[in-house]
């Protein structure tokens, strides 16, 4: 009988105890990530009642490969497109709580008496929440419907970014082991270098050769090039200085920008739960009980900090966006638990030498107790909140009522301001993509020529090459015009002089960069005379050049609008035919519809309408059956053409009064100016009892020259304010006597 790889043996340990392990967990409605933990524990080298794995080094690599895996995943499902859509409120909430919390793990280990690298590693592993299991909690919860639920997943979006910088710095921190702010920003600058150099690159490259490649691409090969392309940046990150997981996380986020990304997502399942299970059993194969015994202190104190420091955290950061303080706790309630990037930010740490063995039962242990916790405070986070609302003074609940409605003011931008704005970001792009050409060129280019005597035919070749490669960009950003958009601020006299600096400043920035190239090759009067030249041919050249970088700008946002584009077509291919189309109708309280069932009113037999939702307050009722009753102000979501929908709207109207009551059937929009005689001053909107007492609805306020829409009852109305009001005129001059314009 042939010997057996021990790497085999330990696999089948490792998978049989994992399998079991998950199946009791899964009974009990507990994390699978546990149950991994749970199972590498048993088959550890501190539990003696079962085998042990016995080849530790290969399954280490192995869980690498599944860190690696994991974070590929996660990009797959991030996209930068969805960091920017989920808004200030969720960004200035994961902000506020990853440097509250970050800062406030470093200090506890600190006083913990640990080591400053212990602590820093603290810092990090306390800085993210568990997508996994809030989102189960609001599953069986069914909170997923609800407002702050839309701004957790929004601040988990955020932290998965924030995390993987953090992890950045940690690795550099812990190899080059400087702390200087220098050092640090330095470390910041190159990586948003890198960052955004990666991402551009492959937006531009990845989606055209997929697209391209499509007909010739089975799902056996497009797997195999998305771990090829996952590892290859893994390589490339490691090579430039940045951790394995980086480079993971970026490719599966440039991939996510293309049609082939859920399709990759699906293939790519099994291998990641496949290694994903083996490197969370690898962190189970850590724990020493006797560790979790002697550490039992810090473990309460770390749990105790994550409780309650998450939760004044993430619910002050809800605050400082502008939420109210029942919608802020909810979050904040939310989002107080360990996440599983603990255990990858403790095995970081681990890998790379400079932690303590202890930080794994620390994390796990933290991590096991606030799971628990985590559906309970979310339930009892309405009843904190209505706590917090009866003990706090009136004057601080007031201050906060007045601050979370003006921070939802619609202010007016300037074209102005978005001219600025524009002009920044594209400098800043377009330098990151000139810079790293020049630095290809004399990083690789220039010692090659050196290494053959010198040449200086070799050397105008290089640089011809190189300022060919850099024109139609050197071009975008000294001569480039600004976009139709902004025409306002061109014939703008005011802005004339600061229109020609910011020219000016863009083409010495070019001018700059041409130098800088040519400085590497030539000498300085050398270097001028070339500039003067080529700055003189991107004039004289303009036209041709703008043709051909529209041509690369063109494909740059068709490759990153690109899932959007195929959507847009798909929709219109499909329902192009039929001209159907989704639309929410809502259920007027009297309509004559109310306590029907579906099947009595038989709108698909007589309209021709499909009712696909029924959303019923905070509940949304997906494919209703037949006996399914309409209740007053049900939201429907239907399926149907505009002629169809409308026969629907027609037979859901109220039947009109036979008698109305004379002179207030005129409902219009009324503006208020609030002055010191006018009865709503220093009054909030529920107090002045305008829906009540008139039947009339505050709609809008114009304060300091913005607009706030749907104002929060809570809202004092102030002195200068104007008031938007629905409703009757009459009625609202004989209840209040105040003036009303139209």
């Amino acid at each position: 009988m042939g010997h057996l790889p021990n790497l085999i043996t330990d696999l089948a340990l490792i998978l049989g105890a994992a399998a079991i392990s998950t199946i009791i967990f899964k009974w009990l409605k507990q994390p699978l990530v546990l149950g991994y933990i749970i199972a590498g524990f048993v088959v550890g080298p501190y539990f003696h009642l079962t085998p042990t794995v016995v080849d530790r080094e290969n399954i280490e690599t192995l869980a690498e490969i599944g860190v690696i895996f994991l974070l590929f995943s996660l990009g797959l499902e991030f996209s930068f497109k969805k960091l920017l859509r989920v808004g200030g409120s969720a960004s200035i909430t994961a902000l506020v709580e990853i440097l509250f919390i970050t800062v406030a793990g470093y200090f506890v280990g600190q006083l913990m008496g640990w080591t400053m690298m212990d602590s820093l590693f603290l810092g990090g592993m306390l800085a993210s929440s568990s997508t996994t299991i809030i989102l189960r909690a609001f599953d069986e919860l069914g909170v997923k419907t609800k407002k702050f639920a839309g701004i957790v997943f929004g601040v988990l979006i955020v932290e998965d970014i924030v995390v993987i910088l953090v992890m950045v710095l940690l690795s550099t921190v812990a190899v080059t082991r400087a702390f200087e702010g220098s050092e640090m920003l330095l470390t910041v600058l190159k990586l948003l270098f890198f960052l955004v150099l990666w991402f551009l690159a492959g937006i531009f490259l990845l989606p055209t050769f997929l697209k391209k490649a499509k007909k010739l691409m089975s799902e056996e090969m497009l797997l195999i090039l998305s771990l090829a392309l996952c590892l290859g940046m893994v390589v490339l990150a490691t090579y430039v200085g940045f951790s394995a997981e980086l480079g993971a996380f970026v490719m599966g986020s440039i991939i996510a920008e293309t049609t082939s990304a859920e399709k990759v997502e699906h293939l790519l399942k099994p291998v990641k739960d496949l290694f994903g299970a083996i490197f969370f059993t690898s962190v189970g194969m850590m724990i020493d009980p006797q560790a979790m015994v002697d550490y039992a202190q810090p473990i309460f104190w770390i749990t105790m900090l994550t409780l309650l420091g998450k939760l004044f955290s993430t619910t002050l950061g809800a605050l400082l966006s502008g939420q109210p303080l029942k919608q802020s706790v909810q979050v904040g309630m939310s989002m107080a638990q360990i996440g599983e990037f603990a255990f990858i930010v403790a095995a970081l740490g681990l890998s790379l030498g400079v932690t303590s063995a202890f930080l794994f039962p620390v994390a796990v242990g933290a991590s096991a107790i606030t799971t628990f916790t985590t559906p309970y405070l979310i339930k009892s986070s309405g009843a904190l909140a209505q706590w917090l609302e009866r003990v706090l003074p009136k004057g601080l609940l007031n201050r906060i009522n007045r601050y979370s409605t003006e921070t939802k003011m619609v202010s007016y931008t300037s074209e102005w301001k978005k001219f600025i704005r524009s002009a920044a970001i594209n400098a800043v792009l377009l330098s990151i993509v000139i810079l790293s050409i020049i630095f290809f060129s004399s990083r690789y280019v220039q010692p090659w020529i050196q290494e053959r005597g010198d040449s200086l035919a070799l050397k105008i070749t290089a640089v011809m090459v190189t300022l060919l490669a850099l024109t139609p960009f050197l071009w975008a950003l000294a001569i480039k015009s600004p976009t139709e958009v902004n025409q306002t601020v061109i014939a703008n006299s005011r802005y004339k002089g600061l229109l020609y600096t910011i020219r000016f400043l863009k083409l010495g920035l070019a001018a700059f960069f041409i130098g800088f190239l040519l400085d590497r090759y030539f000498s300085m009067f050398t270097g001028i005379a070339f500039t003067a030249i080529f700055i003189a041919l991107l004039i004289l050249l303009s036209e041709r050049i703008r043709t051909f970088y529209s041509q690369i700008e063109h494909r740059f946002f068709s490759n990153l609008n690109q899932r959007e584009i195929a959507a847009a077509q798909s929709n219109r291919t499909e329902l192009a035919p039929w001209d159907a189309h989704i639309a929410m109708v809502e259920v007027e309280p009297s309509a004559p519809i109310i306590g029907k069932s579906l099947l009595e009113l038989r709108w698909r037999e007589t309209i021709g309408i499909n009712v696909v939702m029924i959303k019923r307050g905070d509940h949304p009722i997906a494919a209703p059956g037949k006996d399914q009753l309409i209740f007053p102000s049900d939201h429907l979501l239907v399926l149907g053409t505009d002629h169809q929908i409308q026969r629907l709207k027609a037979s859901m109207r109220p039947q009109k009064k036979t008698v109305e009551e004379p002179g207030y059937s005129e409902v219009t929009l009324h503006k208020h100016f609030v002055d010191n005689t006018s009865p709503l001053r220093s009054l909030s909107i529920r107090q002045t009892g305008l829906r009540e007492k008139a039947g009339a609805l505050v709609v809008g306020i114009e304060r300091n020259n913005e607009r706030l829409l749907n104002p929060e009852s809570e809202l004092i109305l102030q002195e200068g304010d104007t008031v938007f009001i629905v409703g009757n005129k009459r009625k609202l001059f004989q209840t209040y006597h105040m003036d009303l314009h139209r």
